[in-house]
């Protein structure tokens, strides 16, 4: 089984490229399943529902989303109604949505479960490590693969909670921080681990944004409008392959793929 996991989509700049390439990638990567972040998707903050189905017609099979996900009102209107929409599973509980789902690929059962950092994060969340072994005593007998989406900004936090997790996940990924990191991996116990996937989003910005306002806000230290970038884009990702009759990971392979302009 290949599982593509993908990073996070920033605004119309990052949908376009993702719905350009996934159908190639999974066809020549033989890929059975798709899960995105989407919590950038809508003019880079938040998600709407027809966003939410542009993605899913392009490839997506799972999105995932993080602290942007409440920045469009409208996607209340789908947050309840769709199964495989996922928010952080450790907001408070009675926060409209679901932390955690089951998406069926053929006779396998695929988990996945999103969760928020806490260091460096806003608004708080409750303990992921503690809240995974709740999620996991529901699930994991359930699931043939486990995956976690775990939106933070820390790397420590990552790396620690994937150690946590070593050997009763399938792979934790990291998403949040738009730059793709280099230490793609499988730890001790067999769980595949990247630091963050990157994004899917204008390569020549600031994660995703136009550079002047970013930079203005840096020199000023005052509030400054963000607005997606435009031209070419980056597409980041990685490839999950899993041993069918074991369940394992056999192999994890970072993708970067940079659009050209002819």
């Amino acid at each position: 089984m290949n599982i593509l996991m993908v990073g996070d989509i920033v605004g119309r700049t990052g949908r376009y490229f993702f719905m350009g390439q996934t159908p190639e990638l999974k066809l020549t990567k033989k890929i059975d399943m798709v899960v995105v972040n989407g919590e950038n998707a809508a003019h880079g903050k938040g998600l709407t529902p027809s966003i939410f189905s542009e993605l899913i017609n392009g490839g997506a099979d799972v999105v995932t989303t993080g602290n942007h996900i409440w920045d469009n009102p409208k996607v209340m209107e789908i947050i309840d109604e769709e199964p495989f929409l996922l928010r952080p599973a450790n907001y408070p509980e009675g926060t409209p949505g679901r932390g955690f789902c089951i998406f069926p690929v053929g006779q396998k059962k695929i988990g996945v479960i999103n969760m928020a950092g806490r260091i460096f994060m806003t608004p708080p969340v409750d303990d992921p490590f503690r809240l995974a072994d709740k999620i996991l005593a529901q699930i994991e007998k359930d699931c043939d693969v486990i995956l976690v989406d775990f939106h933070a900004e820390a790397t420590s936090e990552k790396l620690a909670l994937a150690h946590y997790l070593d050997g009763r996940v399938t792979a934790l990924v990291g998403t949040h921080t738009h730059v793709q990191t280099a230490d793609e991996k499988i730890l001790p116990k067999g769980t595949a681990y990247i630091t963050d996937l990157g994004m899917v989003g204008a390569d020549n910005s600031i994660l995703g944004v136009k550079v002047e306002p970013v930079v203005k806000k840096f020199l000023t230290g005052r509030p400054s409008k963000f607005e997606v970038a435009e031209g070419a884009a980056i597409f980041c990702a990685v490839l999950i392959t899993v041993d069918d009759k074991k369940n394992r990971v056999k192999k994890i392979e970072r993708i970067f793929i940079r659009e050209k302009i002819s």
